[in-house]
């Protein structure tokens, strides 16, 4: 059998393969962060072509976190029915599915505060919130969490030495600055231990004095001493457009690879993955346990099935980013083939 289609177990987790449907923005939830049946159809979709897990996209914890429009959330209580329907489809379709927690920025008295500003007790607001959203992704019948901490969003710029000046216990060395997201993990850990809980970070903030690979291997050494039970390895500024198979697949691999060397904490790694013997490739050669794929399930949401069935070999995906233009950030291209 493939390794990439062998079943996996990891703390609360059993996935059928080691393909992840990575977080991926739909753009397509009310105000208030519920949902309807767009979003019902395109994670059936999705979880019925085989992929082993599916990452939701950004959930937030808060009700009046404006980053961007039309995300879903988990911020109130109200929104668990909506989220109850989700995980039951998927489920129904043998894939398990994780709620992306996160934040875009931290707003107060409707101004937005960056870390530096924040009082200890704003920090214990947003952790609290964090490990709110997790009580409801449980109720609601998610497997897991991910803690978002990458792409600077606000637990990225936290942990970044380029936002985050703090001379207290949140800043000042990366154990000072990562503190915030192991009180989220022991939080969520004491109030739904049955979640696997997993983290996604930048391997870089690509930013000069931001988070450098590094540090980032440093915050995540300390969140494997303190339990995460996974760690989903990007950058910030992602889907490099003109990704060519067997040429620059995997353009996070090389840090993940150090990563998953480093810790016994299973590593997955997202990233510009085009080709299944390179896929394969990754699993056979590296400590590695699980891959991501965004843009080439918008593509092609039956790929793992066509590997699987050995009627791919290569995705279709040609990293053109029209996707991020698109109604539902759907593949313009599968739009068209869908239509004739």
């Amino acid at each position: 059998m493939s390794k990439i289609f062998e079943p996996i177990e990891l703390n609360n987790l059993k996935l059928k393969n080691r393909l992840v449907r990575s977080a991926t923005w739909e753009g397509i939830a009310k105000p208030d962060g519920s949902i309807g049946n767009n979003m019902y159809q395109i994670y059936d979709e999705v979880s019925t072509g085989g992929i082993g897990l599916i990452i939701t996209s950004f959930m937030s914890i808060s009700d009046n976190d404006s980053d961007f429009v039309d995300i879903m959330r988990l911020s109130n209580d109200g929104l668990i029915p909506y989220y109850k329907k989700l995980t039951d489809i998927v489920h129904n379709n043998n894939c398990a599915i994780i709620a992306q927690i996160a934040l875009g920025k931290y707003y107060k008295n409707g101004k937005h505060i960056e870390p530096d500003e924040m009082s200890v007790d704003d920090i214990k607001e947003v952790t609290n919130e964090f490990i709110s959203a997790a009580k409801r992704a449980e109720i609601a019948g998610f497997d897991g969490v991910q803690i978002h901490a990458a792409h600077f969003f606000f637990l990225s710029r936290f942990i970044s030495p380029l936002v985050n000046h703090r001379t207290d216990n949140y800043g000042g060395n990366s154990e000072n600055r990562s503190r915030i997201l192991v009180e989220i993990i022991q939080g969520i850990r004491k109030i739904a231990p049955n979640l696997h809980i997993t983290t996604k970070i930048n391997s870089s903030d690509f930013q000069y004095g931001g988070l450098d690979e590094k540090e980032s291997l440093e915050i995540c050494k300390i969140l494997s001493k303190y339990g995460i039970d996974s760690i989903e390895v990007s950058g910030n500024g992602t889907s490099v457009p003109g990704i060519k198979p067997h040429k620059n697949e995997g353009y996070f691999v090389p840090f993940a690879k150090k990563l998953a060397d480093t810790v016994e904490t299973p590593v997955i790694v997202v990233g510009g993955l085009r080709s299944k013997d390179t896929m394969e490739s990754i699993l056979n050669t590296t400590n590695i346990k699980l891959l991501s794929l965004s843009r080439p399930l918008l593509r092609e949401p039956d790929l793992p099935n066509k590997f699987f069935d050995n009627k791919s070999e290569i995705s279709k995906c040609v990293s053109c980013n029209a996707c991020y233009n698109s109604f539902e950030h759907r593949c313009p291209i599968r739009q068209r083939e869908l239509q004739k």
